[in-house]
């Protein structure tokens, strides 16, 4: 498979939403240790909804406008502090997509990048913050290399989860800084932070389509 046509859109991301489902208590008993324990409610919800979402708001061939519009429903359908985040970095992933009918690796690498620009930007979070950013913007520096080495869709995805994973292992050296997560720093010495673990799921649910 070299390419992922607009068609295929609302199924690429039926896999975020599967794994969000199936994550959905882990996630809520991780944020409960940490934070306000609804992490997985919310991207369950998020996600669970954008499938239906993009048919919805559909731009026929128009793969960018049409996450662009599915993005901003989704922030109004969780309007929680990840809630907004997850839906900006899906809009801003749909303006580096903008008038394309297909994803390549090229374009996959490009969406990934600009979802993590787009958590960034909304979040006004920085690399080392113990946030989600740490682990999609790794995702996405491994989704870039691997596109530039001629990988197919599926490595560059691949790349990506694993790049995720690499970042959410490195949270555990970092205290948080933001939230009721900075309250209870002192736990979070060796423990992944559970931002950053929704973010890997992010691109381990994209994996999902090429188990089919």
């Amino acid at each position: 498979m070299d390419s992922i046509s607009y068609n295929e859109l609302p199924e690429l991301f039926q896999g975020v939403a599967d794994l969000f489902a199936e994550k959905k208590d882990e996630l809520c008993e991780m944020d409960a240790r940490m934070g306000d324990g609804d992490l997985g409610l919310t991207m369950q919800k998020g996600y669970g909804a954008l499938p239906q979402l993009i048919r919805e708001n559909g731009e026929t061939g128009n793969i960018g406008k049409t996450l662009m519009k599915a993005g901003m429903k989704m922030a109004g359908l969780v309007p929680s502090t990840m809630g907004t985040l997850m839906a900006s970095g899906i809009m801003e992933g749909g303006r580096a997509l903008a008038g394309k009918e297909e994803i390549g690796p090229k374009e996959m690498a490009e969406f990934l990048t600009a979802f993590a620009r787009g958590i960034q930007k909304r979040g006004k979070c920085q690399l080392g913050d113990r946030t989600i950013l740490d682990s999609v913007d790794a995702g996405a520096r491994k989704a870039e290399a691997a596109s530039q080495m001629g990988e197919n869709i599926a490595a560059v995805i691949l790349a990506a989860a694993a790049g995720a994973k690499e970042g959410v292992e490195a949270t555990k050296e970092m205290l948080p800084k933001y939230g009721k997560a900075a309250v209870f720093s002192a736990k979070a010495k060796g423990v992944p932070d559970q931002g950053a673990v929704a973010g890997q799921y992010f691109f381990e649910g994209l994996a999902k389509y090429f188990d089919r």
